[in-house]
């Protein structure tokens, strides 16, 4: 197993996908088009998004899990091979799988078997990590998982059933519904496989807001030298921001808990008055939403689900 230091994570990796230079400041939306082949899967681990695009275009954007610190997600370049209904799970030879678990190391744990963690579909992506279904909203925004996404019963369904119009598989409706019915193994192979790009980017500028999202993996990039350089890389007065505003702020983010602020409020110089901080999976409800006050002066590894 490759310890996860992530002192090394390639360049293009460190940017979400949905961020404004990479989108050019839009993110343009689409309607799936059956028949354009033509996808790729992003996924931010601070954020707990994963993004479905075709052709440049967002199609749809799932909230998910990810791996806990001791068994973290990958970051870098996969590839999706094939989309599995009712998938068998082969445990790894891991620390993971303990002396008290009730299964072993290369043990074939049918979709039958409660036992098997992987839920009604998997998407591997190589090197054993996995697309597959979370447990329940709990894992949502949540280091859930051995080094595995974790996708909702009903998003996961709508994912694959996505890529399988997008693709032309050999899978029509019926055998979909049959697929969700019963405990048949159903796969079908993606040719060619669907890139699948994985960052850790903690600070994003997106459709003209900053999101600063916890630095889960604790990486250290939720700095102040970070978020300063953020907003000057985006055209933002960077250099005008405190210390202390940018402490302010960092100290906010922590657990399941993003700042969120317009770029216009930046350069307006109300980023702490028109700052929220939020949950960063699912809406925060008006009475749980805050706006924080002023400060006062003075490589991969083995098979995970």
């Amino acid at each position: 197993m490759t310890a996860f230091g992530q002192s090394f994570i390639p360049d293009v990796m460190r940017e979400s996908a949905r961020a404004d230079r990479v989108t050019g400041g839009k993110i343009v939306k689409g309607t799936l088009v059956p028949g354009d082949g033509n996808l790729r899967i992003t996924i931010n681990i601070p954020s707990f998004q994963l993004t479905l695009w075709q052709s440049g275009k967002e199609i749809k954007t799932y909230s998910i899990g990810v791996g806990m610190k001791d068994f973290p997600v990958y970051i870098g370049r996969l590839k999706a091979s094939s989309v599995e209904w009712n998938p068998v799970w082969i445990p790894p030879s891991s620390d993971w799988i303990d002396a008290s678990s009730t299964v072993k190391p290369g043990e074939t744990v049918l979709p039958t078997d409660p036992r098997n963690p992987l839920g009604k579909v998997k998407i591997p992506l190589g090197y054993g990590y996995l697309i597959h279904q979370a447990k329940g909203t709990k894992d949502l925004g949540s280091l859930v998982s051995h080094g595995c996404i974790r996708v909702m019963q009903a998003d996961l369904y709508d994912l694959a059933e996505k890529i399988a119009a997008a693709r032309d598989l050999d899978m029509s409706p019926e055998q979909i519904a049959a697929a969700k019915s019963t405990k048949v193994t159903t796969i079908r192979v993606l040719d060619p496989p669907i890139p699948v790009e994985i960052t850790y980017d903690t600070m994003v500028v997106e459709n003209g807001r900053l999101h600063v999202y916890p630095d889960v993996y604790e990486l250290r990039k939720n700095t102040v030298e970070n978020l300063r350089h953020e907003l000057e890389s985006n055209g933002l007065n960077g250099h005008e921001l405190s210390d202390a505003t940018a402490k302010k702020i960092l100290a906010q983010v922590a657990g399941r808990q993003q700042f969120a602020v317009k770029t216009a409020d930046i350069e307006n110089g109300q980023i702490l008055a028109k700052g929220q901080v939020m949950p960063v999976v699912g809406t925060a409800l008006p009475a749980n939403r805050r706006t924080l006050p002023p400060i006062k002066k003075s490589r991969p590894a083995a098979l995970r689900p």
